[in-house]
């Protein structure tokens, strides 16, 4: 199996399964998924060409422990081993990367950033369910998700695809590569439009991927190039349960004047060779630059918020393997310089004032120094000890007036420092040479991100915000069981503290602590040799770990309480077909339960189960035709539910949607 194929994939097309699929993200390089002491899931290119998603929230929800909330469009709110996390906690929790690189820079996160990578040409997805341990620092608190980028082909490879549904949605996208000597190429590119499910809520967005392998043996340079456009119509909630039961009134949009833009450009460079027989160094630098523009149509004010950045970085890797020993050590450093406006056209609606509420810009250095250790206590018993220190400065401008305005509170500029440290211990003991278990503590800390410190707002001052923390052990089995069961556990338990959010009456809580414990099981069994059985389940209790009463009594938070769209049991269930070569069928089954809408757990929402189908098949040795059915009882779900200024509101899922699709590969 090439590398390119994943776990999922390949436990899809074959009753033998890969017990050695290779993973990139835990070390920077490749490794076997059995030897590393944490939990991973790799989505492989052959599973998301199946699934050929509309929004990249459906393939992430393969994996135990994930669930991404569809917005509007393009938009999502991310979960991993986590509640369903808004505003700057949701930014903050999670690292999103392209091959290896973070897509924004830690302090200036989105909670929308998936829509930025190009998971439509994909090699691959691969996420990290926990802290990350020592080779990812800011951001990586729940975490982490890093689509990769094919390599360059050995040989001339076309591929093409043309994709339609009843929802007028429209998508095309192709690549071209090829190696000539030292010297491989790739490129990639594609385009999504569509009218929207919802009034006034199209959507269209353009991807481009570049790639150029130097590898003469000795010294290896990897450059990619990214750059994407996204230009949408943004539905915002639909109000009330009886809305979301209504086939017409659910595709109403009360805000048919929300939009978003957003561009952004990524470069890198992985530049690697040996340093003698046992030494190997890789750096990587890299820039990226990326703004948006969109109306806060989820806030009273509608004010018009534009922020972008701009960042120059390395990274870097010194990896020694010697007899039972490896080392990997290195030194991460970025700046960047980001801006954030925000203006209120409309009149005063309580204390949201008209006019400038913020304008400031923030110039940030970041860096990193890590270590860690691997060492073979045994023949079947290996040991990790690492450690990441990060630094971070922010040097905030405030470009108008100090003080109050309506509930809005502008600093004046300052400059603040902070210091986290993330130590990671674990423990892998071999069962045989199939099976494995492991034991593991991480922690996890990120600096504050810059909208918590300097977007504040009355009776908050900018010291307000402190480093995040969160403390995790697992333990894990990974084996298979003969030839067609293979079986993934993990237990987690983990707490976190200085958990930054907004309650109910809008303001920012600095100080709140939360606790997750939980369950994941992957299991994958051959049925048949033409028959396999996949499935991600997952149990979980997130709850708040103190007390906070707020004006509106109702939204008092409470010690022991579920935090809100926080879901205790997900499954994502697969029965994949595969009677020769060149069909496949495949049934889904999403299940996710009931969840509480808000912090006092007096709403909630039902939950839903949704089923979809799909299948290919070669028409030609070159050519495929593949069609999709989403939602195939026609549920009147919701992609995200909330409770919010005295309302139940949601974000409706897509009725019963037929899809057709061509597909051409050399």
């Amino acid at each position: 199996m090439s590398v390119s194929v994943g776990l999922l994939a390949a436990s899809a097309l074959s009753p033998v399964f890969a017990q050695d699929t290779l993973v990139v993200t835990a070390e920077r390089r490749e490794q076997p998924l059995s030897e590393a002491p944490q939990s991973i899931t790799a989505i492989s290119a052959e599973t998301l060409q199946l699934v050929d998603a509309d929004h990249i929230s459906e393939v992430l929800a393969r994996a135990p422990g994930v669930t991404l909330h569809r917005g509007s469009g393009a938009e999502q709110l991310t979960a991993i081993r986590s509640p369903v996390l808004t505003s700057g906690a949701g930014a903050g929790a999670f690292l999103f990367l392209e091959n290896g690189i973070a897509i924004r820079s830690p302090g200036f996160a989105n909670i929308n950033g998936l829509f930025n990578a190009h998971y439509e040409l994909a090699d691959r997805i691969e996420i990290v369910r926990g802290p990350s341990g020592a080779l990812y620092g800011a951001n990586a608190i729940h975490g982490v998700v890093n689509v990769i980028t094919p390599a360059p082909s050995e040989d001339l490879s076309v591929f093409a695809e043309a994709f339609g549904d009843t929802q007028d949605r429209y998508k095309w996208k192709g690549s071209v590569s090829d190696t000539y000597g030292a010297h491989g190429f790739y490129a990639g590119v594609s385009a999504t439009s569509e009218a929207g499910y919802r009034v006034d809520a199209g959507l269209d967005q353009q991807k481009l991927t570049l790639r150029h392998l130097y590898d003469n043996g000795g010294v290896s340079i990897d450059t990619i190039f990214s750059f994407d456009n996204l230009e949408q119509e943004t539905a915002g909630f639909i109000f009330g349960e009886a809305t979301l039961k209504d086939r017409e009134l659910r595709k109403t949009n009360d805000f048919p004047q929300a939009y978003r833009d957003a561009k952004a450009a990524r470069l890198q460079s992985t530049i690697e060779f040996d340093a003698g027989d046992s030494t190997r160094i890789q750096v990587t630098p890299y820039a990226r630059w990326n703004e948006m523009e969109f109306p806060q149509h989820f806030l009273p004010s509608n004010a018009l918020e534009r922020n972008g950045h701009w960042s120059v970085g390395a990274q870097s890797a010194v990896y020694h393997d010697v007899g039972a020993l490896s080392l990997i050590a290195g030194i991460d450093a970025e700046y960047t310089d980001g801006f954030l406006y925000e203006f209120q056209s409309e009149p005063q609606i309580f204390s949201y004032t008209p006019g400038l509420h913020y304008d400031y810009d923030v110039k940030a250095v970041n860096a990193s120094g890590f270590v860690q250790g691997e060492y073979a206590l045994g023949p079947r018993t290996t040991a990790t000890a690492a450690v990441r220190i990060d630094g971070t400065i922010y040097k905030y401008d405030n470009m108008t007036d100090n003080g109050v305005v309506g509930r809005f509170l502008r600093l004046p500029d300052q400059t603040d420092k902070f210091v986290t440290a993330s130590p990671k211990f674990s423990l892998r003991q071999e069962l045989s040479d199939s099976a494995s278990v492991y034991v593991s503590y991480a922690r996890g800390a990120r600096p504050p991100q810059t909208t918590d410190l300097y977007r504040l707002q009355i009776n908050q001052t900018g010291d307000q915000a402190r480093p995040e923390k969160i403390d995790a052990v697992e333990l894990g089995f990974r084996g298979a069981f003969g030839e067609r069961v293979n079986l993934e556990l993990a237990g987690f338990f983990m707490d976190k503290s200085n958990f930054f959010f907004r309650d109910a009456d809008g303001f920012n809580v600095a100080n709140g602590k939360t606790r997750h414990a939980g369950v994941e099981a992957d299991v994958r069994i051959a049925l048949h040799e033409t028959l396999t059985l996949q499935s991600a389940v997952t149990y979980a209790k997130h709850t708040y770990r103190f007390d906070r009463p707020v004006g509106n009594a109702t939204e008092a938070i409470s010690f022991g309480d579920d935090v809100d769209t926080a879901p205790r049991v997900m499954a994502n269930t697969r029965l994949l077909w595969r009677p020769f070569d060149r069909f496949r069928a495949e049934a889904e089954w999403v299940s996710m339960g009931s969840y509480f809408t808000d912090a006092a757990n007096d709403h909630d929402y039902d939950g839903h189960n949704i089923l979809n189908l799909r299948a290919e098949a070669g028409l030609t040795e070159t050519l495929a035709a593949f069609v999709t059915v989403r939602n195939v009882t026609d549920e009147l779900y919701a992609e995200r539910a909330d409770f919010a200024f005295g309302e139940d509101r949601y974000f409706p899922g897509e009725t019963r949607t037929f899809g057709f699709g061509l597909r051409y590969r050399n």
